[in-house]
């Protein structure tokens, strides 16, 4: 049998297992740090069961949990989302946009005084001029999903935010489980974002954020089952043949319909924002590497390298070929429809290479790209300013909220204010994270690149791979303004990390008082986070306070 490949060389046993066996004998605290610091060991067990190794059999409660646990999300989410009433931060963009494609198949302009006019019950004031739009289609058209089903209104263009942002808490579940093979830890992991300021926020007011952010979730899901399922069809093949490993055969070509969900999943990402392409490409990378090191693990030896084609290929068909196919139909309302801003373009320039090589419809939405391509990397956003600008530097520790909604001013006695004769009264809305799950996030954030780089533990990859590659490309365009609700994308996974952080601290379920102090200690984290959330609640629900009652949650002045 060939010697375990880098991925292999931590226990593959689940997150709550720890290094107790290797880790110096202490006592309390200091046995609880020991458990955080990698130490690498070798799985004893024989390559197929490695290869066979999956989720626990615990699929009725997990599910079970996952059900109650997003129906707890949407159940907290779902009370006052159409209040306040009115059209709100940028659903004045995206909101109006979404009902003229459901009218038009594409987005038509507004009057000045459209937003009041739709506050009064006067929707359809739209034209039918072309409204020149930056972000393709697919998240509007969800958002028109709630305007078709519920009306131009704000419960209508909320609801799909709602969905999406309660289905996200499920897919992180899934993901920690898988990842984990821990049951608990995908429950931990799908509380916190439950308990999330920033993911509430998101998911009750229409813009693209929430709706990419599951889609990018649910593509990483699709690839980690992937490798879940290619090295069972492998275990298959060689029990079938009778074999133990392959010694130094080539292994076969396996079919894997996971990574075609992928493709999918990551192409209706990158059409809700672009910037969903960097995960695209970290998974694609990623899924080719575990597709090698499987093979080297099921024996192949020097020819596992040959998965660089046999797989890799395939993959790139899978993931990339096919999220753009599905990225181009998304734009189907813009391509059948003659009214969108450039869509007749190739008609004014039949002799132009692009007509010539696309025809005129394909041609267009070309050209179109590259105009909005240039108005994301033009002078004009370069140096735009905002009062709620925020560098990505602070996104991890919730440095700079951003404010939805705001009203000041209320004087005692209007709209219940019960402030004494020296101040007054304020309804507002922060995109706020809830700020001790984003600090011991983050933290847990260094811990997992620990584990993952030091320990050699590829589960903790999953998420920092994903986390960071919907982060750092940011840092490249940092001379425009930049805001914190760009960060919905990160803290599914690194939610996931600090999931798999208090795993580690939980220990065995065997270990008894080990055990025992290690519930004690994430119980009192989770009760911290759980209690900061419900003491940042007012500010993310426009409730009515006391300018006193606002600054006692204002903790830096960089929040307000």
């Amino acid at each position: 049998m060939t010697s375990a490949p880098p991925e292999e060389t931590v226990s593959a046993e689940d997150v709550e297992a720890t290094t107790e066996a290797t880790a110096p004998r202490s006592s309390g605290w200091g046995r609880r740090i020991r458990r955080l610091v990698p130490t690498r060991t070798i799985d004893a067990r024989s390559a197929l069961e490695r290869l066979w190794d999956a989720p626990p059999r615990d699929a009725r409660l997990s599910w079970l949990l996952t059900l109650g646990l997003t129906a707890l999300a949407f159940c907290i989410r779902l009370v006052g989302i159409a209040f306040p009433k009115g059209i709100l931060f940028d659903e004045t963009y995206y909101a109006k946009d979404a009902y003229t494609l459901l009218k038009l198949g594409y987005e038509g302009s507004w009057p000045e005084n459209a937003n009041d006019m739709i506050a009064s019950g006067n929707v359809d004031v739209y034209t039918t001029n072309a409204s020149f739009i930056v972000h393709p289609q697919v998240g509007k058209w969800l958002i028109a999903s709630g305007e078709w089903l519920f009306g131009m209104n704000s419960f209508g263009w909320r609801f799909p935010a709602l969905i999406f942002g309660s289905l996200l808490v499920a897919v992180v579940i899934r993901l920690a489980r898988r990842l984990t093979r821990s049951t608990m830890v995908g429950a931990i992991a799908g509380f916190l974002l439950c308990v999330d300021g920033l993911d509430f926020v998101m998911s009750r007011i229409a813009l693209l954020d929430i709706f990419e952010a599951f889609f990018i979730a649910a593509g990483v899901l699709a690839v980690v089952i992937d490798r879940d399922y290619f090295r069972h069809r492998l275990a298959r093949d060689l029990e079938r043949k009778g074999l133990t490993d392959y010694g130094g055969a080539p292994s076969p070509f396996i079919f894997r319909p996971w990574l075609i969900v992928a493709g999918v999943l990551f192409g209706l990402a990158t059409g809700t924002k672009w910037n969903a392409v960097f995960v695209l490409a970290s998974f694609g990378v990623l899924a080719v590497v575990w597709s090698v090191t499987a093979r080297r693990l099921a024996g192949a030896r020097r020819r596992s390298y040959m998965a660089l084609l046999l797989d890799g290929v395939p993959a790139f068909v899978s993931l990339v070929v096919i999220s753009f196919v599905v990225y181009v139909a998304t734009w189907f309302s813009w391509l059948r429809t003659q009214g969108g801003y450039d869509r007749q373009w190739g008609v004014e320039h039949p002799d132009s290479w692009q007509v010539k090589l696309l025809g005129k419809p394909l041609a267009s939405l070309l050209y179109y790209h590259k105009e909005i391509w240039e108005f994301h990397n033009g002078d004009y956003i370069k140096h735009s300013t905002h009062v709620y600008a925020a560098h990505p530097g602070g996104w991890l520790i919730n440095a700079r909220p951003i404010g939805i909604d705001a009203v000041n001013g209320i004087q005692p006695g209007v709209d219940g204010c019960q402030a004494n004769s020296t101040e007054t009264c304020l309804r507002v809305i922060s995109a706020t994270g809830t700020p001790t799950l984003w600090w011991f996030a983050a933290l847990a954030l260094l811990v997992s690149i620990a584990w993952w780089v030091a320990g050699r533990d590829w589960r903790f990859g999953v998420p920092i791979v994903a986390g960071l590659s919907t982060y750092l490309p940011w840092f490249n365009y940092t001379e425009r303004s930049l805001f914190f609700f760009y960060a919905i994308t990160i803290i599914p996974f690194t939610a996931i990390c600090l999931a798999m952080v208090l795993g580690l601290i939980l220990g065995r379920a065997n270990a008894g008082p080990r055990r025992r102090q290690g519930a004690i200690v994430v119980g009192v984290i989770l009760a911290i986070i759980t209690l900061n959330f419900a003491f940042i609640y007012p500010i993310i629900t426009d409730a009515l306070l006391t300018q006193s009652q606002w600054l006692a949650r204002m903790w830096f002045g960089s929040w307000i």
